[in-house]
């Protein structure tokens, strides 16, 4: 009796794992409008299965056109092999170490291929915590859809007969927004802890909850994070903060208590008063930005997040006596070397985020030559927009974003005037010091920050 009921309880589980028969989904049931779908990416599905082989467009695509959103990208999975993915090809290039795919060009579109996964994750090469390194085993369709991340994700999509293959209650989960990770939480976070990251972007970007059982296991395991290569954590930070919901993601990264140590750069700044308002509004504007298929800097993105640690060590060297050009540039290098061994930073993001950090005391110089030469900056967009926001969040007086946008406005004449209008501004104000001269004589100067040259 006692093994009959053992044997039924591991059958169900197998049964349940295995995800054994998907729900076939019409497009009635579906909705996706088949217009949402890019030709490149049906064309690679037609030519796969005109070879024999099984294709579907899967993943986030499919969760993107079910809720009636135009995907960005198009991944497709299928039974042929990566070698024989290639063959049918004319641009088409193996890549991955850790799960080998086939990046399918058509011009500067990329329409990306992966064979169906195994489900035999145990003998798969493994790090010291579970987190799976390499693993090229190929499978079944089933076996792959055990093997996708949350239920949502694990839905196919054949654009031929405009069906969708749904194995494990990924449309009921979309119709009560919520967010389940397929399988044992614990273990899927251990196989990759990258997923913490992408459940906290889902569910912001979504605006699903997240299953009570799919959370319980996330603050408990976030160390995790620290045994992944930092460029691969770098690369989903980067699809955080570029999706459009960047403040919603740190907001749920803090409600998940995610942030302590997960992303270094958050443990300080968003508990600031200053620093959280300045944040805010950079992500808002970046958001905002990506909303209007507008162009976002990386640089200027993490100029912005990692500037009040900067501010921070800038008035410490200052206080010690250093000249505030000085000091800036040591407290910049000083926040970009402790990132180095934290965030994979490229060296032209690098090199922007202090290229807009040194404009800063730039912008305080308005006489003479200075402002003209300014103007030749290279990053005087990037730099003029990270000087307004610090106007916004009330760390610099606003009067000087105001100057700065008329003076970049104007004409020649224009910013003459305003040049001497703001010479004669400082003469009245008294900004002007007395200078002794041998015989007792003075002689009025502008007054200038020191070190702004």
């Amino acid at each position: 009796m006692i093994k009959k009921f053992i044997r039924r309880i591991l059958g169900a589980a197998s049964k349940a794992g295995k995800g054994q028969t998907p729900v076939v989904l019409g497009p009635a049931q579906h909705g996706i409008d088949p217009a949402n779908v890019t030709a490149n990416a049906v064309r690679v599905t037609h030519t796969l299965q005109q070879a024999g082989f099984k294709a579907f467009i899967v993943g986030g695509a499919v969760r993107d056109l079910l809720l009636g959103i135009k995907p960005k990208d198009f991944d497709v999975a299928t039974n042929a092999t990566p070698e024989q993915v290639k063959r049918l090809f004319r641009r088409a290039f193996i890549i991955g170490r850790r799960f080998q795919i086939v990046h399918v060009m058509f011009g500067q579109d990329l329409i990306e291929v992966t064979t169906f996964r195994g489900s035999a994750t145990d003998g798969a090469h493994k790090d010291e915590h579970g987190r799976v390194l390499r693993d090229n085993t190929f499978g079944s369709q089933q076996e792959d859809a055990v093997r996708r991340d949350f239920t949502i994700n694990a839905m196919y999509y054949d654009p031929a007969d405009q069906t969708v293959l749904d194995y494990h209650g990924g449309m009921q989960d979309m119709r009560n927004k919520t967010l389940r990770i397929i399988g044992i939480a614990e273990a899927r976070f251990r196989e990759d802890p990258v997923r913490l990251l992408r459940v906290v972007r889902f569910a912001a970007k979504l605006k699903f909850k997240i299953d009570p059982a799919t959370r319980e296991p996330m603050s408990v395991m976030a160390p995790l994070i620290n045994n992944v290569p930092i460029a691969r954590v770098f690369d989903e930070m980067m699809k955080l903060l570029m999706s459009g919901h960047a403040l919603a993601c740190l907001r749920q990264l803090r409600h998940e208590g995610l942030h302590h140590g997960l992303l270094p750069l958050l443990d300080v700044v968003l508990e600031q008063p200053l620093g959280e308002k300045f944040v805010t509004l950079a992500l808002g504007n970046t958001d905002e930005r990506i909303r209007q298929a507008k162009p976002v800097s990386p640089g200027f993105l993490f100029a912005s997040l990692l500037w009040h640690q900067v501010l921070e060590k800038w008035q410490a060297y200052q206080a010690a006596g250093e000249s505030p050009i000085a000091a800036l540039h040591l407290a910049a290098d000083e926040v970009l070397d402790d990132q180095v061994d934290k965030l994979a930073l490229q060296r032209r993001i690098a090199s922007d985020m202090r290229d807009i950090w040194a404009m800063q005391p730039r912008f305080e110089r308005r006489v003479g030559k200075s402002p003209y030469k300014l103007l030749e900056h290279p990053r005087l967009r990037a730099g003029y927009d990270f000087m307004l926001l610090r106007c916004a969040s009330g760390e610099i007086d606003e009067e000087l974003g105001s100057w700065w946008t008329d003076f970049m406005d104007a004409d020649g004449s224009g910013r003459e005037a305003l040049l001497n209008k703001k010479s004669e501004e400082e003469t009245n104000g008294g900004a002007p010091k007395k200078r002794r001269r041998r015989g007792g004589r003075g002689r009025s100067t502008n007054a200038v920050p020191e070190g702004t040259e």
